[in-house]
């Protein structure tokens, strides 16, 4: 992993929203080096009323040690790395189906 002390964060979002008879929340969070490229990155939807280990998160994906990591309802794998933008999108829809899940 790059030395960590010229990151910016480009990123830093959190929306509340009702969801699953509960309050759903969806966090985003970005930073990049001196030159743009995106080094560390987390990405998280929770739902604390209903998901109560890991502090609600759900699912998320992320690089904090130094690897891809998704986390589902506690379990966290290793995961192909093609970008940022392409997890970011994978992330998204999976938030979708699950939403989808939860309000069936």
């Amino acid at each position: 992993m790059r030395r960590q002390t010229s990151l910016r964060k480009i990123t830093d979002y959190e929306t509340r929203f009702r969801c699953a008879n509960g309050i759903g929340i969806l966090r985003e969070e970005v930073w990049v080096d001196s030159e743009h490229e995106v080094v560390r990155y987390n990405l998280a939807f929770l739902l604390p009323h209903l998901f109560h280990e890991d502090n609600g998160r759900v699912l998320g994906f992320d690089n904090a040690h130094g690897i891809h990591e998704r986390h589902f309802k506690g379990e966290v794998r290793v995961v192909p790395f093609s970008g940022y933008l392409a997890t970011a999108k994978r992330f998204y829809r999976e938030v979708e189906m699950l939403r989808r899940n939860y309000e069936d």
